[in-house]
């Protein structure tokens, strides 16, 4: 299957955003759902393999935003963002699967890219229906009724939270996919009375699960570049305030630009980077021409 669509793949997916795809050679290969998705760019667009439909994959990659569009009115307002942006072009906002995504950055609390990718993973492999070579994100119930091999996982502190949202999630006192109806300050608020969900990854969630383009996450990196850059210093929630008024209601699209620009020229992390998952620290080879100099 071939899709038109503006977006460049490395970047969009190598980024941190989901952390279920892996890069061999020049092919992404992820779980959207039940389905391992294998994708491969071309020169406009994506080259698609897998039992996953045109209309799943456009929503994934979030085709409705007009990324032109969006950019020009990020830069309009900002004209360091402005410069940032012929670096990282067809980067997109993923769109997630709800209740994945909140489980995932459940996982996310006091870990980098590489240790939550491996997390993931093996309650993927613990969990999740066997779709061959990987295995599907478990749903509530099956991570319920195999709690006695969440050990395995190594989720150290964040078991007894997943184990509890899982629980919570399958007696219907949380609803991941009616939290969408929610507009973003309630829907962050509502998030945060999960156990284990502070305003970062309540952010994320808002951004990735549910579509809330003006959350402004806020991790070290972030918080580097804000003080450096603008001279904006303080609690989580005053930088991220700070961004999501100086960026307006792009502002997600404005913190991964900023994420990039501290994280691709001089170390990258994709997942094809080591077999282990860790950060190089020198260029990777798989990265976007020219963005690891």
């Amino acid at each position: 299957m071939h899709l038109k669509i503006d977006v460049r793949l490395d970047p969009t997916l190598g980024c941190g955003q989901a952390h279920r795809w892996r890069k061999t050679g020049d092919i992404w290969q992820g779980v959207l759902g039940k389905s391992i998705v294998n994708l491969k760019q071309s020169e406009d667009g994506i080259v698609a393999e897998g039992d996953v439909s045109e209309k799943t994959l456009l929503e994934y990659f979030r085709s409705e935003d007009e990324l032109d569009m969006i950019i020009g009115e990020i830069s309009e307002r900002d004209p360091y963002v402005a410069s940032l942006s012929a670096h990282c072009p067809g980067l997109r906002i993923l769109k997630q699967d709800e209740w994945e995504c909140l489980a995932t950055y459940l996982l996310a609390t006091n870990a980098n890219v590489a240790r939550i990718g491996k997390m993931v993973e093996s309650v993927c492999d613990a969990f999740g229906t066997d779709l061959g070579p990987r295995r599907a994100f478990p749903t509530p119930r099956q991570i319920l009724d195999g709690a006695d091999r969440i050990g395995g996982c190594k989720l150290g502190f964040r078991e007894k939270r997943f184990l509890e949202l899982a629980r919570r999630v399958e007696e219907g006192d949380i609803d991941p996919k009616g939290i969408k109806e929610l507009d973003y300050a309630n829907c962050t608020k509502t998030l945060m009375e999960i156990d284990g969900v502070g305003p970062k990854v309540a952010d994320c969630v808002a951004i990735f699960g549910y579509g809330h383009l003006e959350a402004f996450p806020v991790d070290v990196r972030i918080a580097h570049v804000m003080e450096r850059i603008y001279g904006v210093k303080g609690s989580y929630r005053t930088v991220s305030a700070y961004g999501r008024k100086l960026f307006g209601r792009y502002a997600g699209y404005a913190q991964e630009l900023l994420y990039h620009s501290e994280f691709i020229p001089s170390r990258c992390w994709y997942p094809c980077s080591t077999p282990e998952g860790r950060l190089r620290s020198a260029p990777c080879i798989s990265a976007p021409e020219g963005l690891c100099a």
